[in-house]
């Protein structure tokens, strides 16, 4: 039995502290609302604020929004860094700046505790069934401390190098989905303007080279019209700002990164912040005057 911190229990966190619960480990929970009742009558034990947490737990978990919630969750008056003793593993599940996290590791590791940066992907499906892909950053003697844990919140786990690397695998992760959602919309609005059934369009390209999971998934979404949020394009925003941030900082052109972020913002000036990212197909229907679930004959 560890001895677990968890602090964030949203969509993401709530569940993912479920699962440390269920494995048995003594886990010390904080979340800026309430601790949900489920987890505490699971066994989890609720706690004032981070200090508390970071006293009584030897490595502590946030998954908090962003950046600035980071660090808050850090170095508040009553943070995280204010209840650390030598020895102990702190860990960032947050999707934030790699550049910011870089900083972050070294003022926790001048504590004399290690740090590591384990971003996911997945969404609320993956954190419910506990299949979250995990991308870590960080000494390899905290990881294999870490590992564990991991392994109870999700399947594909790899440390891929330092501090902040872990952060730069989900920026990168991010690009690419954002990149193949816009491309998947492209290639059904035009079939279906061209009169051609989506669905089928659809279902051929699956045994194809350009099969993906964005077009299992996401490609369905769009024939069905369902964009009820599995992940909402305000946090895809989010995480296409940190993209675009860090590219300028180190000298990267993101071309097509900022044409999909601008598609974004077009279905957040439409009232879409809350859709699912696949929903970034509307801004291309809205060019086209044509939606992907119309008759090709209703265009005129």
């Amino acid at each position: 039995m560890a001895k677990i911190g968890f602090i964030g229990l949203g969509i993401m966190g709530g569940p993912m502290a479920g699962h440390l619960v269920a494995g048995r480990h003594d886990v010390h929970l904080y979340s800026r609302g309430k601790v949900p009742q489920a987890l505490l009558d699971a066994g989890g034990l609720a706690c004032k604020n981070g200090r508390e947490v970071a006293q009584k737990a030897d490595v502590v978990i946030m998954m908090v929004p962003d950046t600035p919630h980071v660090e808050d969750a850090l170095f508040s008056a009553e943070g995280i860094a204010t209840g650390l003793s030598k020895g102990k593993v702190v860990v960032d599940m947050s999707s934030i700046s790699p550049i910011a996290t870089k900083d972050f590791a070294k003022r926790i590791n001048e504590l004399g505790c290690d740090y590591l940066d384990a971003p996911v992907s997945g969404g609320e499906v993956g954190a419910k069934a506990a299949s979250l892909t995990i991308m870590v950053g960080g000494p390899q003697a905290a990881f294999d401390r870490v590992k564990p844990l991991f392994d109870l919140m999700g399947k594909n786990i790899t440390l891929v190098g330092g501090n902040g690397d872990g952060q730069t695998t989900k920026v990168a992760n991010q690009i690419i989905v954002a990149l193949t959602i816009e491309a998947v919309g492209e290639a059904l609005l035009l079939a279906a303007k061209a009169g051609a059934d989506p669905a089928k369009v659809r279902q051929a390209l699956m045994g194809g080279f350009a099969s993906s999971r964005i077009l299992e998934v996401h490609g369905e979404r769009m024939v069905k019209r369902t964009f009820d949020p599995g992940f909402r394009i305000e946090l895809h925003q989010k995480d296409l700002n940190l993209a675009l941030a860090t590219a300028r900082q180190i000298g990267v052109a993101l071309p097509n990164t900022a044409t999909c972020q601008e598609l974004f913002n077009a279905c957040a000036a439409h009232g879409g912040s809350a859709w699912d990212h696949s929903g970034m197909v509307r801004a291309l229907e809205g060019m086209a005057n044509f939606e992907i679930g119309q008759k090709a004959s209703a265009s005129g």
